[in-house]
């Protein structure tokens, strides 16, 4: 290990920067991108099959236990985030990738084999603590492989497709929640399993990523990391020909990484607007997005009188919107620019939520136009959630950025996203439309209030490398590198 106090000259990280878009790269997206389909298609069997969790030939789950399972999954996620976050910056993206996955696919196994609530809560959150693991792991690997210039929109994009599992999902409950096709007691149990048999395929497909070279650097592992880049280049080179010379260098401090105490002055003192800014915009996507999704299928169901086995098509157009808002603008985020962009999706989605909402409580709406302003909603609001990872994994020091993710993760679902389910399983089980309202105006305002955190303290974080990032000199920030 290279002594902490060496400072090593490197240009590495501009040589990434500088590669065009490959077939490499289209690897390592499909490879660790897939992990957002895993969450899309968990989230979408438990909220897809509420309908028939209720039902006493299944596990007879009230709608109040329904909300308590699916906090139970993100407590989980919020665990595994913390654990594996840590555990990313200290051994590396790579290891953790396995064993992340491990943890999914028993606990997914397991949650088609629960016999009553506890089991159910409990696997929920096994699962949970793997996905919630995956997050730090895969989205601090992204943003450190990926060139600059493009990496809001495919980060957006990546995260995106988070709605790629929902659709699948979907479209699986439709025939596996048939009673034509299966009875109810077994469709539900074989919906999870898809998940499991999922999780086997990306197994096969992640062998080949490699670990992020910029991690290795940091950790004193050069030669490992020239050799690295200089394979990358070698099999661009055969696809795109001769690549332009890096234009820059820089010096880093190799180290084992930061300890807790150097880790929160970082966060409270140095990097303390970028923290306010991250938190803001996880918190309001969370509560809004887990107060809506986890309960679709009850307020469908409740409200609107949709039977179990037709929800899934319901939650596709949905899925299909929220798949569309990062597709369509996410290239804004690059070229119009992080501050501009963040604040207007939140903005609008937080508008059209206050509006959907009020429609729904005077009772102008049917299950097909509730499904259509959702859809607007969360066109909007779906690349806004996306720009909280993005921004969260790109404004903190890569010692760090598997933490600060978690981090960012674990606080804002805590405190936006770990009570709403729970809430508003509540507020259906009421059956007052105005009660339900009013926790779509709370999801709101956050959105709103998030908007305005934005337009304040957004960083112009386009195209610029994520060296360049934590050395900005507007901020005020101390560097921890010296170009």
């Amino acid at each position: 290990m290279t002594d902490a106090a060496t400072l090593v000259e490197t240009d590495i990280p501009a040589r990434l920067d500088r590669l065009p878009w490959s077939a490499w790269h289209w690897r390592v997206v499909i490879a660790l991108g897939v992990t957002w389909v895993l969450d899309g298609l968990e989230v979408t069997l438990v909220g897809a099959v509420a309908g028939a969790l209720v039902r006493p030939d299944t596990l007879a789950l009230t709608e109040q236990e329904v909300g308590g399972a699916a906090t139970a999954y993100l407590a989980g996620a919020i665990l595994g985030a913390l654990v594996f976050g840590r555990l990313t910056d200290l051994v590396g993206r790579k290891r953790l990738f396995l064993v992340t996955l491990s943890v999914y696919l028993v606990a997914t196994l397991l949650t088609a084999l629960s016999t009553g609530f506890l089991s159910f809560a409990l696997f929920r959150a096994l699962t949970g603590a793997g996905i919630g693991g995956e997050y730090a792991a895969i989205n601090s690997a992204i943003d450190e492989l990926l060139p600059a210039r493009v990496r809001g929109r495919a980060d957006l994009a990546i995260n995106g497709t988070y709605w790629a599992g929902t659709a699948l999902g979907a479209l699986s409950t439709l025939v596996l929640l048939d009673p034509r096709v299966l009875p109810p007691w077994l469709g539900w149990r074989v919906c999870f399993g898809l998940g499991a048999l999922l999780g086997v395929a990306i197994v096969l497909v992640r062998r080949h990523v490699p670990e992020s070279p910029r991690w290795l650097l940091l950790h004193g592992r050069r030669e490992e990391a020239e050799r690295l880049v200089r394979e990358i280049e070698e099999e661009v080179t055969r696809k795109h020909g001769q690549l332009t010379p890096p234009t820059r260098t820089l010096w880093m401090r190799p180290g084992a990484g930061l300890d807790y105490a150097a880790i929160a002055r970082i966060l409270f003192r140095r990097h303390r607007r970028r923290a306010v800014l991250g938190l803001s915009l996880m918190v309001a996507q969370a509560f809004a997005y887990n107060a809506v999704f986890f309960t679709y299928g009850l307020v469908l169901g409740k409200f609107y009188g949709v039977p179990a086995d037709r929800i899934g098509l319901y939650l596709l157009p949905f899925a299909l919107g929220n798949l569309a808002g990062p597709l369509l603008l996410g290239h804004l985020f690059d070229t119009v620019g992080r501050r501009r962009m963040i604040s207007l999706t939140y903005a609008i989605s937080g508008l059209l939520l206050l509006a959907t909402g009020w429609a729904f409580a005077r009772g102008w709406l049917t299950a097909e136009t509730q499904t259509f302003l959702w859809c607007a909603v969360f066109f909007f609001a779906s690349p806004a959630a996306s720009a909280a990872y993005l921004t969260v994994s790109e404004l903190f020091p890569v010692a760090m950025r598997g933490l600060a993710i978690a981090l960012f993760y674990a606080v804002g679902t805590a405190a936006g996203g770990l009570l709403a389910p729970a809430l508003f399983g509540a507020l259906i089980a009421s059956g007052s439309r105005v009660q339900v309202a009013l926790g779509d105006a709370l999801g709101a305002s956050l959105m709103l209030a998030a908007a305005a955190v934005a337009a304040w303290l957004g960083v112009p974080a386009e195209r610029k490398s994520l060296e360049e990032l934590d050395t900005l000199p507007d901020l005020r920030e101390e560097p921890t590198s010296t170009r």
